[in-house]
């Protein structure tokens, strides 16, 4: 069997935005295909699986009404309007929809004469979607001549993944005709959106110093033309709006019990209060760690009176249907399942297993049977090595656990092997069964790959995802007691080479690791955190998530907890050589956290090595440009190879 190498991810294709027309009877997708000559992704609109033959790259919005599919298409152009366009899903023929300096983010079609839009917009210009084509002009000249500075008067002033975010906020607009008009307030920050008849509910933020974890909920009358508060006090985190049966229910948690992380619940509104409907303690999405999706799609779907999800479920995804009184019954299971949608006939689902990439998948609600529709990454793994995850079961800190481990290409029981454990981020989040390349690139290199979720990981409910206060205790010990069940299950693996690498908090527990024991050989800490309190005050997410997270009061006050937590702390403890993996644009654990471990590092002699990637952020494994994500993958295996072999 061939190995499998990092340059393999420009052959994979990956699927997304999949969506049913309204009435069901046609679907759309995007495919995105990495391009090493642009470096870049090209993207490929399909149509029931066949390719809309159009040169340019065509992105899809939504869906119109049941024969037009609205798309835009990048043109070389320097205009200063972004052009939409109506594309005839029978005819192929394409018709100019609306030109707006506005990037359309969310699109729906209220009624006949009536469409909704969700776009970002500036604060300080808040009539810029009304501006002429000479104004435009003369505006974005203003840009240029402003590009040199920044103003930050508000937090978060930067957002990962999207730049310099001070004064941008996410508006909602009506569009009649070609007239548009804003509805939501120059400050406020539309969060989620749903259309009842003649009424737009939407759940939003408004302000101008320090942006809330809370919401208030509105509604906007079409007939009227006016805006309701239903819920005013900024306490509860409103995470979805469904419309069922005209009926409203929201997904709400108030993060009193479990922190930023808890579980939404079902309610509904009832007296201007929020009533908690009977809800699964699991996550209503996919929690799934990996590296094989590139771009979104739908997690929950409300078809008729019935509501769609996917859930995390201990170590996979599963989809489930909630009926109106939110009882609920499991349809589908598989270690990967990235989005789907639904009509009354069928489910088609983009999901993956241990031996395969993403493809999309048909559920028949009349035969109950599962086929497969795509084989677009049919060959990229023919005649590859790909390893069978072997599950390992095992009991640390009181908790049952389990975990997985790759076995090596070409293993044999009379060698001895390398192996690397890899911690998954979140901590919010799982691994599964699902291929990931970057694991099986290392099986083919000659290592023992091992993985788990430990205390922390989502899955299993609230309260065994909560660690606030515990990071770097339980957390650590769960690792160290799996490693320990693999070395002493698999005598083939040579003690002495064992590496470890994680990112996000993978890369805190990187770092935490290496301040905390030296039986590894080596270490790779991506994308990490190394100082809660210079953490707090430079991520976008810093100044809540760091304090809800160590259990601290707050950063100036609760110090001590910051720093207890902080493996800049221990760095006297490091013998161990690491590499140090980041982003210059990552907003989310910003650059300076990697450096301060390395030059921590540097100053007490330890070998060690800083990679930082110009123009990437704290996406780079799962959708950074293809040569950085090769680069990426390189330098830790070529780290990891010098260590051990």
């Amino acid at each position: 069997m061939k190995q499998i190498l990092s340059e393999d991810l420009l052959k994979f294709s990956f699927i997304r935005k999949l969506s049913f027309n309204p009435k069901g009877d046609h679907y759309a997708y995007e495919v995105a295909k990495a391009s090493p000559k642009k470096d870049s992704y090209d993207v490929k609109l399909y149509i029931d699986r066949k390719p809309y033959k159009e040169d340019k790259s065509v992105s899809l919005i939504d869906w119109y009404d049941d024969e037009n599919l609205l798309i835009s298409i990048k043109s070389k152009s320097k205009s200063v309007y972004n052009t939409y366009y109506l594309l005839d899903v029978k005819t192929l023929n394409r018709k100019q929809f609306l030109k707006t300096p506005l990037g359309i983010s969310l699109f729906k079609r209220v009624n006949d004469d009536t469409c909704l839009i969700k776009a970002e917009i500036d604060a300080c210009y808040p009539d810029l979607y009304l501006y002429n084509e000479e104004k435009l002009k003369k505006h974005k000249e203003l840009m240029k001549q402003e590009a040199d500075y920044e103003v930050l008067d508000e937090i978060p002033y930067w957002f990962n993944g999207q730049g310099y975010t001070n004064k941008k906020r996410e508006a909602l607009f009506i569009l009649k005709g070609k007239k548009l008009k804003r509805i939501s307030d120059k400050l406020t920050n539309v969060e989620n959106v749903n259309v009842d008849d003649d009424r737009i509910y939407y759940s939003a933020n408004t302000f101008d110093r320090c942006a809330s974890l809370y919401s208030q909920l509105f509604v906007y009358d079409l007939k009227t033309s006016r805006t309701t508060c239903l819920y005013e006090p900024l306490d509860h985190m409103i995470n979805n709006i469904y419309v069922i049966d005209h009926k409203l229910y929201f997904n709400v948690c108030d993060g009193k019990r479990y922190g930023i992380n808890e579980t939404g619940r079902f309610a509904v509104l009832e007296d201007g209060q929020f009533r908690k409907l009977e809800t699964p303690d699991r996550s209503l999405h996919n929690g799934v760690a990996c590296d094989t999706t590139l771009g979104s799609g739908k997690q929950q779907v409300v078809k008729g009176d019935k509501l769609y999800s996917l859930i995390t479920n201990v170590d996979h995804v599963e989809l489930w249907v909630f009926d109106k009184n939110f009882k609920y019954k499991k349809l589908l299971s598989m270690p990967l399942i990235s989005y789907f949608d639904v009509n009354d006939d069928k489910i088609i689902y983009c999901g993956s297993d241990e031996k395969s990439l993403p493809e999309l998948y048909e559920y028949s609600f009349k035969d109950r049977k599962i086929r497969q529709l795509t084989s677009y990454n049919k060959n990229v793994l023919k005649d590859r090595y790909v390893a069978k995850p072997q599950e390992i079961k095992y009991v640390s800190e009181g908790y049952e656990l389990n975990g997985w481990v790759l076995p090596p290409i070409n293993y044999s029981s009379k060698k001895k092997y390398p192996a690397i454990l890899d911690v998954h981020g979140g901590p919010r989040a799982i691994y599964s069964k699902a291929f990931f390349h970057e694991m099986q690139l290392w099986a083919s290199q000659g290592y023992f790959v091992m993985f788990t979720n430990i205390k922390g990981s989502d899955g299993r409910g609230d309260e065994f995802a909560d660690i606030r206060g515990q990071y770097g205790y339980t957390d650590f010990k769960n690792l160290m007691d799996f490693v320990d069940t693999v070395l002493k299950k698999y005598p083939a693996i040579d003690e002495r080479r064992v590496c470890e690498t994680g990112g996000s908090y993978g890369g805190f527990m990187t770092n935490w690791i290496i301040t905390h024991t030296d039986r590894f050989v080596a270490a790779a800490s991506q994308r990490s955190i190394s100082n809660w309190m210079s953490f707090t005050y430079l991520s976008d997410i810093g100044y809540y998530f760091g304090t809800d997270q160590n259990g601290s009061d707050a950063a100036i006050r609760d110090y001590q907890k910051l720093w207890e937590h902080s493996p800049l702390k221990y760095v006297d403890n490091v013998k161990t050589p690491t590499l140090f993996i980041h982003s210059d644009e990552d907003f989310r654990c910003p650059l300076p956290e990697g450096m301060q471990m390395m030059q921590a590092l540097a100053e007490r002699n330890i070998e060690t090595r800083l990679v930082v990637f110009h123009k990437e952020n704290h996406e780079l494994s799962r959708g950074g440009l293809p040569k950085h994500r090769i680069r990426r993958l390189n330098e830790i295996t070529d780290w990891f190879n010098r260590h051990t072999k």
